[in-house]
């Protein structure tokens, strides 16, 4: 194969990594909302355990173990931040029908213009 080629062969999984992720990524919000219905803390360090050993388990290389592992800290990291703030998301909603205005109206504001009653 041309580097050409490989290139496009690149792209082409580069295109499918995104789509992996962003398939996570609405897991992990997914979770997100159970973990807030359940009262459960977004980091769960015993879960994060279990995901590194499968990683390393499923890995054929050439990556080393080390390496795939840091990347998935990385993936962890932002996957526990959409969890966040999924969860600060549910709770302005919460907090914002609690007192009558919706998210990110506030309260004797008018939404069309933001300007004072």
């Amino acid at each position: 194969m041309t580097i050409e080629e490989l290139r496009l062969r690149i792209d082409e999984l580069d295109r499918q990594l995104v789509e992996l992720l962003s398939e996570r990524a609405r897991a992990a919000q997914m979770i997100g909302n159970l973990k807030a219905a359940t009262s459960l803390p977004v980091y769960e360090p015993d879960r994060e355990k279990v995901i590194y050993a499968n990683v390393r388990a499923a890995n054929k290389g050439p990556l080393p173990d080390i390496e795939l592992t840091h990347i998935y800290e990385r993936i962890i990291d932002v996957m526990r931040a959409l969890q966040r703030n999924e969860l600060a998301s549910q709770r302005n909603a919460q907090a914002a029908s609690s007192m009558g205005t919706t998210p990110g109206q506030a309260a004797g504001s008018m939404p069309e213009t933001g300007k004072s009653k």
